[in-house]
């Protein structure tokens, strides 16, 4: 049995033509020239992974080195580079983009057209991102992510890294309701004398940047936590259990051959330990007054900048091997990530986190409780069971349902969030602010059904963050679905504008220094 309460969310999805009209814009810019070569090279790339999958084994590709073949497969791969490196550069050639005060536009498509609209007033995020090529040659890629779901943010790639910076300063501050400064000629970002007739209207200069705005670190990982707290995680010990137990195998039947179905899950293991280690490392935050800074990676750099009031749920989680270490790792959801490997490393707020470190994340996201006492609740929702601490747990017949997990399953409700927390050795705890809710439910089993039981479940944006309270009695799921529906209505309606800035008074084209963070 399910149960839902709409909230309405109005976010609409990214538009395909400009309200104003696509011959009206002016400003058309270009991507940096080096950009097609940086592209082209994944065609050829593409190209031989293909070959090297077919090829049958390794004595085949010896006979083709000693004959005369090789020259042919050389040959095919030198076309499909020409190709590829011909694609770029004309897919280069059409590309544009332009900024106005409401929202960035981009056209692309060499054989079919098409002109993209960002709507700055739904911004999310905007990350400034390095490849390992591209940061070789100071190039970066802009990646603007909206609220609309899969697909509804717009990459710049590529612009000079300077360029990039400017322009994320420029975007956050069109969004927060900033106005331009003064117009005065730059050299940063010329405008493109070769656009069609219809959309050179006029070769206005470039707007004056706005100022960046200030920031100040307030954490930042230690590399050797990172290191040591990725081969504590689950995966690991699982993977070393996992070649124990083949090892002992391959001894007792003696059959070696028993030992290729390790590689698989070495492969696993492995991109599990790089992936945690290369997407965590010089890991830090900031706070500004427009947004929460995060900076991280180790081959591809990147620089996140998620705006006031754009993350929509925040989680603490814990992992056994992470217990006597009070290591937490704390993610969010923020509406345009979506979801998928990339949207997992774009929406860790701290990949390893001690407690203070991890409070200290939440009041970046939610600095008021609403609580007198904001330390005190957090560490109950870490630490306590049933119905301790003011928090509402499942009632004693839960533990026909859960008898290993139960005492941990509850709620506690404040003014300005709702806090879930469960799991007994994977511990979670979940925070969700009540203008944030998109959806409520109720769901109920056969089992639950018998013992009087219900799960009450908060939907959210996609991310990883899945609020949900399994196991509390029937008539208080039911009770907190009301109340709670009231609460995120009442909520949305005096939540404050979408720009903040504009909301509470900052000088035109400047930013006051953020607040310091409570813990």
């Amino acid at each position: 049995m399910t149960e839902q309460s709409p909230v309405t969310s109005g976010a609409p999805p990214v538009q395909s033509e400009p309200a104003e009209g696509p011959d009206a814009i002016t400003g058309w810019r270009r991507m940096h020239p080096i950009t097609p070569a940086l592209k082209g090279w994944r065609i050829v790339v593409a190209v031989v992974t293909i070959v090297v999958i077919q090829s049958d084994n390794l004595r085949e590709a010896v006979d083709l080195r000693h004959g005369k073949a090789w020259l042919l497969v050389l040959g095919v791969l030198a076309v499909v580079a020409l190709v590829g490196f011909a694609y770029s550069s004309l897919a280069w050639r059409v590309t544009r983009f332009a900024v106005t005060d409401e929202a960035v536009h981009l056209r692309t498509g060499v054989l079919f057209r098409q002109q993209r609209q960002a709507r700055l007033d739904r911004l999310q995020a905007v990350d400034v991102v390095q490849p390992l090529l591209a940061r070789l040659v100071g190039l970066s890629e802009l990646k603007i992510e909206t609220a609309g779901g899969d697909g509804s943010g717009v990459s710049l790639a590529f612009l000079r890294e300077a360029d990039a910076e400017v322009l994320r300063s420029e975007l956050l501050a069109l969004a927060a309701g900033l106005q331009r400064p003064t117009s005065v000629p730059t050299a940063s970002a010329p405008i493109s004398t070769d656009v069609p007739p219809a959309a050179a209207v006029a070769q206005a200069p470039a707007p004056a940047p706005f100022d960046a705005a200030p920031e100040r670190e307030v954490y930042e990982l230690p590399m050797g936590r990172l290191i040591v707290a990725t081969l504590r995680s689950g995966a690991v010990p699982a993977l070393v259990l996992a070649v124990a137990g083949i090892v002992v195998a391959v001894v007792a039947s003696r059959d070696i051959g028993a030992l290729f179905y390790m590689l698989p899950a070495l492969f696993a293991g492995a991109a599990f330990v790089w992936n945690r280690v290369n997407q965590g490392a010089n890991f830090r935050a900031a706070i500004s007054p427009d947004g929460i800074r995060l900076r991280h990676g180790l081959t591809e750099n990147r620089a996140q900048t998620v705006p006031p009031g754009r993350v929509q749920a925040i989680r603490l989680s814990q992992t056994p091997l992470w217990r006597r270490k009070d290591w937490w790792r704390v993610e969010i959801n923020v509406a345009g990530y979506g979801q998928g490997s990339e949207s997992q490393r774009d929406t860790v707020l701290h990949p390893v986190a001690t407690r203070a470190e991890a409070m200290t994340a939440l009041w970046l996201v939610l600095p008021d409780l609403g609580v007198e006492d904001p330390v005190a609740l957090v560490d109950a929702a870490l630490d306590s069971t049933g119905d301790d601490a003011g928090f509402t747990g499942a009632p004693r017949s839960a533990r026909w349902v859960d008898p290993i997990g139960w005492r941990r399953h509850g709620f506690r409700v404040t003014e300005r969030a709702l806090v879930t927390r469960s799991g007994r050795f994977w511990r979670q705890v979940d925070v969700v602010p009540h203008e944030r809710t998109q959806s409520l439910g109720i769901e109920q089993g056969v089992v639950q059904r018998k013992f009087g039981l219900a799960s009450f479940v908060l939907h959210s944006t996609p991310g990883p963050v899945s609020p949900r309270v399994e196991h509390l009695g029937a008539a208080v799921a039911a009770a907190l679905l009301d109340e709670q529906s009231a609460r995120a209505r009442t909520a949305r309606a005096t939540a404050t504008p979408e720009q903040w800035m504009r909301a509470v008074g900052v000088p035109t084209g400047t930013a006051d220094a953020p607040p310091e963070p409570s813990t």
